[in-house]
């Protein structure tokens, strides 16, 4: 066996076993991953490759990507970059790696548009800027305020912005929730995807995430609503008679969100969506 060359074919193989070994849990994917990066190359070109032998800079190169894989860091953060919404976006360890659950927020404001023209949209607590890329991609007419506390994330949303032929329509502003937000600007929607992990649950957390994502964008106080809290009276007074707040929490804490809108004066609470796993994942409210 060990006379056998090392070809992509036979590193995907030996990765993918040590990988899952070291408790990955998408051994065959991570290995794909780094290896098409390590070689400069779109994944789907490894598998007309099999007996191709990568230069030895592409297996020093992969040999030390999948080294930090098995130690936990992200793929995402080692490559660079994650798919979200069918779009491509640069990360690094200051943002959060996009989740496919966080997708049912852009669904939602899409469809939102639809039946109420949403011309000015609010995304609290940026990151990546996700959110608010994907809403001026796919609601052409709309502005939006992409707001984050972290000056290191906003670098990051806005050269997404800019990759992505939106940054025209995007004005990006390090704030706290809406404290630095122009008193005057109003809103049609404002989605945000803040802080909802508890103190205790962040300790639980997977080591690719605990270790190497910021805490800053996860951890949400000791019933994981705190920043949720004090979002929910500044979001309402920024929104227009109408308008609409959409909100992506844990499942844990659905319920005890439902409950905070329910009580805040001004809004109307409506329907949670579900996720694609059927777990409460958007709760969202109307101003009055």
């Amino acid at each position: 066996m060990n006379d056998q060359p090392w070809n992509i074919g036979r590193l995907l193989s030996w990765t993918t076993d040590f990988l899952r070994e070291k408790g990955a849990d998408s051994p065959r994917l991570d290995a794909e991953v780094l290896l098409a990066h390590a070689r400069g190359c779109q994944r789907i070109e490894l598998y007309t490759s099999f007996e191709e032998e990568p230069a030895e800079q592409t297996r020093s190169d992969f040999r030390e990507l999948v080294r930090q894989r098995a130690e936990g860091a992200p793929v995402a953060y080692l490559v660079g970059h994650r798919e979200f919404f069918s779009l491509s976006f640069q990360v690094n360890p200051d943002v959060l790696i996009p989740r496919p659950e966080t997708e049912q927020l852009v669904v939602r404001a899409i469809d939102l548009n639809k039946s109420s023209t949403v011309s000015q949209i609010a995304d609290v607590g940026t990151g990546s800027g996700i959110l608010a890329i994907c809403c001026a991609k796919h609601i052409p007419e709309c502005e939006v305020t992409a707001l984050d506390i972290s000056s290191a994330a906003l670098k990051v949303a806005a050269a997404n912005a800019q990759q992505h032929d939106v940054a025209d329509r995007i004005r990006f502003l390090q704030s706290d929730l809406f404290t630095g937000c122009p008193a005057d600007s109003r809103f049609d929607l404002i989605v945000s995807n803040p802080p909802y992990i508890s103190t205790a649950e962040m300790a639980n957390l997977d080591i690719a995430v605990r270790n190497h994502e910021p805490h800053l964008a996860l951890d949400g106080g000791a019933k994981g609503t705190e920043v949720i809290e004090h979002l929910l009276p500044q979001a309402t007074a920024r929104l227009n008679p109408g308008g609409w707040l959409l909100i992506e929490v844990s499942p844990h804490n659905a319920e005890r969100v439902e409950q905070l809108a329910t009580a805040a004066e001004g809004l109307t609470l409506h329907e949670t969506i579900n996720d694609l796993a059927n777990l409460p994942r958007v709760v969202q409210a109307q101003k009055q």
